[in-house]
């Protein structure tokens, strides 16, 4: 070890001996190199436990020729990285424009039903309730009953009325009949034309009668007020003897059938939807979306400026004009299937995504998103063609 140490030691005075002045043109030069061999001559007596300098070797030149490519890289990945985060970020930019400025989708969204309002077409004591709040019922069930003992004498009395109509008519038949035999010296053209007369009165108040009591049938059967619709009665306030009045309603029952969803879709996005397109409603609290169809645009909504104001003049609002917001259009979306577990109330809220189906390969829709999220963001977001009828077409 002594003698490696010897040897080192003589090799760097040897080559400190080789140093020569700096000439005029390689000053600098020879500068630098003196003062690298001085670094390299103190970091190896430095390095040593002892203080004793180190003797290098050839494998640590090949460790340091290592650690400078691991530093290259290093630095070459960083940079690669950095470019990917880049690119990521801006696909990530273009995607959240694309969603939520250009992208055929909406919040405001409502789960909205028909209500059947069932009044009695006749007046009187309820008697009998057969349904409670909330309960399930079909088309042609029986809801509460009307006292029924006025309409059924009503009926009763019709029915002698016309028995005793029908009667008359028999009598009155016969006997222009037999005036309508005699020869004109037995009877005469005016006599016969009395009985004739008579006869066709008789038979008037037969109809009359069999019409009273046909209405009277209809006002008896009218005591079971019936559902009109499969649904379910909601708000139920109704209770044995109360008075039912004509054509007041007192049951309230939510036609089943009858389900849509109503999406109010900004102006902005109008040119994206098209009649048929499938779409998805998701209710807040429930993952599995409801999937329908478009099934219509709505054709008009209100404009407040269209009101007339005092004295017949029109009330214009003040706006400001780089400042607008999109009025919003409803878009009726046909309910196709429900997922299990998922309840239709009336008025929940629901984001409603329009899926336009476009065909074409992965790169195909990918291109046709971007042009979508460039031109909507200058504001020329492409129409599609056909897809809401016009007035003419219609």
């Amino acid at each position: 070890m002594d003698s490696a140490v010897h040897d080192e030691a003589v090799e760097r005075d040897e080559m400190q001996a080789t140093v020569t002045l700096p000439s005029p043109g390689v000053g600098n030069a020879s500068a630098r190199q003196t003062s690298e061999l001085d670094d390299v001559a103190r970091e190896a007596s430095e390095g040593h436990p002892n203080g004793k300098p180190i003797v290098s070797s050839p494998g640590k030149s090949t460790a340091r020729r290592r650690g400078g490519a691991r530093r290259t890289v290093r630095f070459v990945l960083r940079k690669i990285a950095t470019a990917g985060i880049v690119v990521v970020a801006v696909l990530v930019a273009l995607v959240t424009w694309d969603q939520y400025n250009a992208g055929p989708w909406t919040r405001d969204g409502r789960i909205r039903v028909q209500v059947a309002s069932v009044a009695p077409e006749i007046s009187g004591k309820i008697t009998e309730l057969r349904i409670v709040d909330n309960q399930f019922v079909h088309k042609g069930d029986i809801l509460y009953v009307i006292d029924p003992f006025d309409f059924d004498v009503a009926l009763r009395t019709n029915k002698a009325v016309l028995q005793q109509k029908s009667a008359d008519l028999s009598v009155k038949e016969l006997q222009s009949e037999r005036r309508l035999r005699l020869s004109d010296l037995a009877s005469s053209i005016e006599e016969k034309q009395v009985f004739e007369g008579s006869a066709l009165q008789a038979k008037a108040a037969v109809d009359s009668a069999q019409q009273q009591v046909r209405e009277a049938e209809i006002n008896l059967q009218r005591t079971e007020v019936r559902s009109p619709v499969n649904g379910i009665v909601t708000n139920l306030l109704l209770r044995e003897g109360d008075y039912a009045h004509q054509g007041a309603t007192n049951v309230s029952v939510i036609d089943t059938d009858s389900y849509w969803v109503d999406g109010y879709f900004e102006e902005t996005k109008l040119a994206r939807l098209c009649v048929g397109d499938h779409a998805e409603a998701r209710l807040m609290g429930y993952p599995a979306p409801i999937m329908g169809h478009i099934a219509t645009v709505t054709r008009g909504v209100s404009v407040s400026n269209a009101a007339a104001s005092t004295q017949g003049l029109p009330n214009v609002d003040p706006v400001y004009t780089w400042v607008r917001l999109a009025q919003r259009v409803p878009v009726r979306i046909a309910i196709d299937n429900v997922p299990p577990g998922v309840p239709l109330v009336s008025g929940l809220t629901a984001t409603v995504t329009i899926r336009d189906g476009e065909s074409g390969s992965l790169f195909q829709r990918a291109r046709a998103e971007l042009e979508t999220s460039f031109l909507g963001l200058i504001g020329e977001t492409p129409a599609r063609p056909g897809c809401i009828p016009g007035p003419s077409s219609q």
